[in-house]
């Protein structure tokens, strides 16, 4: 075999296609050794050294002068040998700068497991949607591009993990030995990204459709920050502290460093390491990368995750609602007070559209969100100390952990969107919307108003990952009358307080695997959930199919909204019932 230093370079993973403004673009790969990277497209080339972590190789090429709008096909080389386009049968990948005015559309989902697209991987974990869509476009004659696709947690599963990683980790170690199946180090994060992102579709999608991302707890672990206990349990294990800090490493480096912009890189500590290496050699960050996850994790506020973007008249905030917790009893919040303040200085009007993206439902079905307060309340002592270590019981069983089991922070959250849909801070938006995953159940809730800004709930989960159908009545029960009373009356009795407004559900829950597109319409927010349909056994050409579609307008000038007629909403309600069945496949 030859030496790293003079075998032929490949890219192991990407290119992906991040961060892309008006003139400039980001891209992201990994490579088989250290080298020069070169994106190369007709308006110039660019170049990065790449960076070590761990035995890795990594570069983030950043492309800037590029023209406002422009549609660039791009190359990739490292040390000069051609490593992108591959001859796999996928249209050339493409860098769409932005134009200003152009109306916004954009794709979003989350949980997604990497499993094989055979007929036995369908079986069990669903048809990928984003996979679906990915074929789609690539066989789209005329495809309507979204300009981002923002995923919402769950990209890798460290705790759930597939035969094909178990089969690596019994290749290091003993995996009858803690943490056993699950994730250990940086190594197995980077096999597991691997296996993620190297379908040769989801590899062409990501090469020319830009991506944000945010983590939810299985990229760390289930119920990560659910509680002070939970806490508290995994760090008196042996594993844990290796856990996080290969997982919040890994994480900045696959997912979080393309989500910055220029400037936003620029102030990046880590990144600074990088831009201010002047060796012969390629940089090591591992021990600078692995000091700062431990720190991120001991003290959140020593860095951030979530970030602001704005594209023309619509502002996206993407909030992290996992690691910058306060987990301390009397002052439980989903974002630590310093988290919050941030939010608060981004969360306004002046903006058409105003997106909130939070890996966790703010809006749950009513009957889920009386349940977890209730879980709260007790968890924290209302109901006295059995019935404490009871919640903590059920907390962590069933994951109630959302921002209802927060309530501290939902209220907080609650007065700042009411506030900035009544013009209180700012020129009211026509929508508020918060885009959320994680629960592995699709639907649409609306804040009950009469005027100013309609503030709504989307989800879209999972994009493969789908809810055992023995818990799809119960969760639609969580969604009527019964259970909302009983929720009710359980988190009344433990001294939770009313919600500061009430809201409904509008569209849903529907169960299948699904990826949404979300588009500035003229007449209001459209989204579409679509999800992937095989037939005939033949995983590997699933096609597109439509599951729901909703427009959310302005409101009329007498302060109401078109709502659908008595019927529709009938037949979507059977329609959703119908969809808690389990399907042959």
């Amino acid at each position: 075999m030859e030496p790293e230093a003079t075998a032929i370079p490949t890219l192991l993973l990407g290119p992906m296609l991040r961060h892309v403004e008006e003139t400039g673009a980001s891209i992201w790969v990994e490579t088989s050794r250290a080298g020069t990277v070169a994106v190369e497209t007709e308006a110039g080339i660019w170049t990065a050294r790449t960076f070590g972590v761990h035995g890795h190789h990594y570069a983030l090429v950043t492309l800037e002068g590029l023209p406002e709008g422009a549609e660039l096909e791009y190359r990739v080389s490292v040390d000069g040998h051609p490593v992108w386009p591959e001859s796999a049968g996928f249209p050339p990948s493409v860098i769409r700068t932005h134009a200003t005015g152009t109306p916004l559309r954009m794709a979003f989902g989350s949980c997604r497991t990497s499993v094989p697209h055979d007929a036995a991987g369908n079986r069990e974990h669903g048809v990928d949607a984003l996979r679906s869509y990915a074929l789609h476009m690539a066989g789209s004659r005329d495809p309507q591009w979204p300009g981002l696709a923002v995923l919402l947690g769950d990209q890798v599963y460290a705790d759930i993990t597939s035969d094909a990683m178990q089969e690596f980790i019994r290749s290091r170690r003993d995996i009858n030995e803690p943490p056993g199946a699950e994730l250990r180090d940086y190594e197995e994060y980077a096999h597991l990204y691997g296996l993620a992102w190297s379908d040769p579709a989801i590899r062409w999608l990501f090469s020319t459709l830009p991506t944000a991302m945010i983590f939810d707890d299985h990229d760390i672990r289930d119920d990560w920050n659910s509680s002070r206990s939970w806490r508290r349990q995994m760090e008196q294990t042996s594993w844990w502290h290796g856990r996080i800090v290969a997982g919040l490493g890994s994480y900045w480096v696959h997912q979080h460093l393309g989500n910055l912009s220029r400037a936003e890189r620029a102030a990046d500590p880590l990144w600074q390491r990088i831009a201010a290496h002047r060796g012969d050699g390629e940089l090591d960050l591992s021990e600078d990368l692995d000091a700062f996850a431990d720190r991120a994790d001991q003290d959140p506020t020593t860095y951030r995750w979530s970030y602001c973007r704005d594209i023309d008249d619509v502002r996206l905030l993407v909030v992290d609602s996992r690691a910058a917790r306060q987990l301390d009893p009397g002052s439980r919040s989903l974002l630590d007070d310093d988290e919050m303040t941030w939010v608060d200085e981004r969360l306004h009007g002046g903006f058409r559209h105003l997106l909130i993206g939070t890996s966790l439902p703010y809006l749950l079905p009513k009957g889920l969100h009386h349940v977890e307060s209730w879980d709260e309340a007790i968890s924290e002592g209302a109901w006295g100390r059995t019935w404490s270590r009871i919640g903590e019981t059920i907390r962590q069983a069933v994951d109630l952990e959302h921002w209802a089991a927060f309530q501290r922070s939902f209220r907080h959250m609650a007065r700042l969107v009411t506030d900035t849909a009544d013009g209180k801070r700012g020129p009211a938006p026509e929508t508020i919307t918060f885009l959320s995953g994680d629960v592995h159940f699709s639907y649409v809730a609306e804040v009950e108003r009469h005027s100013g800004s309609r503030i709504i709930q989307a989800v879209c989960s999972p994009m493969r990952n789908p809810m055992p159908p023995a818990l799809r009545v119960f969760v639609s029960s969580m969604a009527y009358g019964p259970a909302r009373l009983f929720g009710s009356l359980l988190a009344r009795s433990a001294g939770v307080p009313p919600p500061p407004f009430n809201w409904a559900k509008i569209r849903g829950p529907w169960f299948d695997n699904n990826l949404a597109v979300l588009e500035d319409a003229g007449q209001g927010l459209r989204i579409g959930w679509s999800r992937g349909v095989v037939e005939n056994d033949d995983g590997g050409a699933p096609r597109l199919e439509q599951v729901a579609e909703i427009t959310v307008g302005p409101r009329n000038a007498d302060g109401t909204t078109t709502r659908p007629s008595a019927m529709t909403r009938m037949r979507r309600r059977l329609d959703s019932l119908l969809r808690t069945l389990p399907r042959r496949r």
